[in-house]
């Protein structure tokens, strides 16, 4: 067993087994977890917003999904993955506050609108996705296997 690296907020990173990523506190937040079966070069990406253009300030690209995502599967193919190959899972997009009756749809929800939208963009397969409800989660990527395990306060872990 490697070393568990933690993903910040509005962060990504990359590794390769036997080490792990793991990133916590996703709320509205997303987790992108996206991993190589052959190489086993695997990325975390822990993204707050889901578009880069619709901000001034938007100089760091780890916080959004549509440069996050992208950058993250740059950082793989650089470390050794394929392409072809990588397989995507995603976690968070909660709605952590009831807005009322407020027909904006939430930001967690356009978190994992654009995550998503990126992915098929950028030809990754999307193959596992536990997103919405309202409770934070913090998320485990397991090299050696892919397995995404997500853990919430009060309930069971389970992987996806």
């Amino acid at each position: 067993m490697g070393q568990m690296i933690k993903v910040g907020m509005a962060d990504l990173k990359v590794c390769k087994a036997p080490d792990n990523l793991t990133t916590i506190g996703l709320g509205s937040c997303i987790g992108i977890a996206m991993y190589d079966p052959v190489t086993k070069v695997t990325g975390l990406a822990h993204i707050m917003l889901p578009d880069s253009t619709a901000i001034r300030a938007n100089s760091n690209i780890a916080k959004f999904a549509d440069t996050g995502i992208k950058k993250l599967l740059d950082d793989m193919i650089k470390a050794g993955a394929s392409k072809t190959r990588i397989k995507a899972k995603i976690a968070g997009g909660a709605k952590m506050f009831d807005v009322g009756t407020s027909n904006l749809i939430n930001v967690g929800e356009r978190n994992a609108i654009a995550s998503k939208e990126t992915l098929r963009k950028l030809g990754i397969k999307l193959i596992a996705e536990d997103t919405g409800k309202n409770f934070g989660r913090t998320v485990e990527i397991y090299s050696e296997n892919g397995d995404f395990l997500i853990k919430a306060v009060g309930r069971e872990s389970y992987k996806i």
